[in-house]
């Protein structure tokens, strides 16, 4: 049989191509009452529209498990079941061939010219003070940064920070953003830019004087531009576009960051939605309420440059953000002092005064930050999101939050920690090599869910949420980066239920390390899970809660 590690995807598709069938006829199961009994199944309603009669070939079904390959799973069993076809996996083999290095995505192969995104974020120009809002965009922008990098694409974050107070509040919810001192090199870019406005017959150059708005240099008619193009998706209200310095400051970075994109060689993005003639595509990641505004500097940057680059732009648009009780109107970095204020109460009533303790000062700070992302980024980013500020919304016992995430990844370290001291103190030996482990001993229902709904699919979760959608005439794009919080929210539950009803560190009998260091091998396995997970939200692991 081939090695390899095994993947869902694989897996399906040998499945589906032994049954001879274009349709996709088979689902991975996920329910633990029904992974007692089956792992895939093709269901009788599909049978019975691929079949006549939903009857399936004998030799197809006995063929399934004899299926072989570097990525599909080993096979044990095909049957008949009123349900459809169940399929069983040889789980001893598969945990064995699971449990080996971490489960992420491979690295680029040395010398591999990758694709390059700019991520536009336009919540971070201006002086203003920073919204809960605009949070959401930054936070989604960072996150989906990170996910890219995973899967080997190049990232440019669009525009450097020059406010002090915008570093600050991102620096506590470590986003990791870019600085500049304002642009000073980019004076040519826009005097260039000034140059094609007064040669752009869309464009009229504006005197300042009486009915002039104060600092605006060009009018620039978008519609008719619009409508000669025949673009697809704009706001049907887009008309004239009074531009600026500002305006043409905004177009300049934009300009610069995708020239200085590390790509000459057409893009390898996850299922693209660019051309593969370009080397770099654009995506501005706004809100709802910035979305107008963005359009106009979208088709402003096409009338000005004919080039390919403008024609890759695609929007990326977050659902409003519902502040319920406020006092007053609360900026980004209130919202962070008020959450991180309730955390510190929400841990004392849990662990008294160990939480007072200075140490306990940036386990603190770890776990608002959580909080806070997985109450931004947990819900599809379409979708509106409403924030309860007057009530103590924050809590370190909810199973949907942040806070839980980090403890039982916490709870994780804390029984490796222990494991590793009874070894130094002579109680067990140390852990042997994977190749040494008998995984027959994992028979408790949650071994198998905990390898199946987790391990198994993780590298594919990660391709699916950096995965940006086909290519489509309009310009607003959707992504699924809420599917790592969710994943890692499901993970800490079903953890959190194996660990509570199993002991892993047993007595010292050696009759007993055979189970004892299989699950020690495997909830090694979910640690580095939680830890590969956790660093696409920029969140380190705590050692302790």
């Amino acid at each position: 049989m081939g090695e390899g590690r095994p993947g869902v995807a694989a897996t399906l598709r040998a499945l589906n191509g032994v049954l001879g069938r274009p349709a996709a006829l088979w689902v991975k199961e996920s329910g633990a009452r029904n992974l007692r009994h089956r792992d895939f199944l093709a269901p009788r309603a599909a049978l019975s529209a691929a079949f006549p009669g939903g009857q399936v070939p004998p030799e197809a079904v006995s063929a399934v498990p004899s299926l072989r390959g570097p990525a599909v799973l080993p096979l044990r069993v095909c049957r008949q079941t009123p349900a459809g076809l169940a399929v069983q996996v040889r789980r001893p083999e598969a945990f064995q061939r699971l449990l080996g290095p971490l489960p992420g995505p491979a690295p680029p192969a040395a010398g591999t010219r990758t694709g390059c995104v700019v991520l536009h974020c336009p919540a971070l120009r201006g002086p203003a003070a920073l919204q809960p809002r605009h949070l959401r965009s930054v936070l989604l922008a960072d996150h989906l940064a990170q996910l890219l990098r995973a899967q080997g694409v190049g990232v440019r974050l669009v525009p450097a920070l020059t406010e002090e107070r915008s570093r600050d509040v991102l620096r506590q919810l470590r986003i990791c953003w870019p600085s500049g001192s304002g642009g000073s090199s980019l004076a040519g870019a826009v005097s260039a830019l000034k140059a094609a406005l007064g040669r752009c017959p869309c464009a009229a150059a504006c005197e300042q004087g009486p009915g002039t708005a104060e600092g605006v240099i060009f009018k620039v008619h978008l519609k008719s531009f619009v409508e000669q193009q025949g673009l697809v998706g704009y706001d049907p209200n887009l008309d004239v576009l009074l531009v600026t310095e500002g305006t043409l400051w905004s177009l300049a970075e934009l300009q610069e960051a995708v020239l200085q994109c590390p790509v000459s060689d057409p893009p390898a993005l996850p299922a693209s939605c660019f051309p593969s003639s370009s080397c770099c595509s654009i995506i501005h990641v706004v809100n709802c309420e910035e979305e107008f505004q963005q359009q106009q500097l979208d088709v402003l940057w096409r009338i000005l440059d004919p080039g390919a680059h403008p024609a890759l732009q695609k929007h990326l648009v977050c659902g409003s953000v519902k502040v319920t009780n406020p006092s007053l109107p609360i900026g980004a970095d209130q919202y962070f002092q008020l959450r991180k204020r309730q955390m510190y109460e929400a841990s004392v009533i849990k662990y008294g005064e160990l939480a007072q303790d200075e140490a306990w000062t940036e386990v603190i700070d770890t776990l608002t930050v959580a909080a806070i992302r997985f109450e931004m980024l947990s819900t599809a980013h379409r979708s509106q999101i409403t924030l309860d500020l007057e009530n103590n919304s924050i809590s370190t016992k909810g199973t949907k939050s942040g806070a839980f995430v980090m403890y039982n990844c916490a709870r994780l370290a804390t029984l490796f920690d222990t494991f590793q001291q009874a070894v130094e103190r002579g109680t067990y030996p140390p852990l042997p090599p994977v190749s040494e482990l008998n995984f027959s001993c994992l028979q408790e229902e949650g071994e198998w869910l905990l390898l199946f709904n987790y391990l198994l699919p993780f590298p594919e979760v990660l391709q699916q949420a950096a995965q940006l959608p086909p290519s489509s005439k309009g310009i607003q794009i959707t992504v699924n980066t809420e599917r790592v919080c969710k994943f890692l929210i499901q993970l800490s539950m079903d953890f959190s239920s194996y660990y509570n009803r199993v002991h892993i560190l047993g007595e010292p009998f050696p009759h007993l390390f055979d189970q004892m260091f299989a699950r020690l091998q495997l909830l090694g396995a979910v640690r580095d899970v939680f830890h590969s997970a956790l660093a696409t939200l920029h969140l380190p692991p705590l050692s302790q809660i």
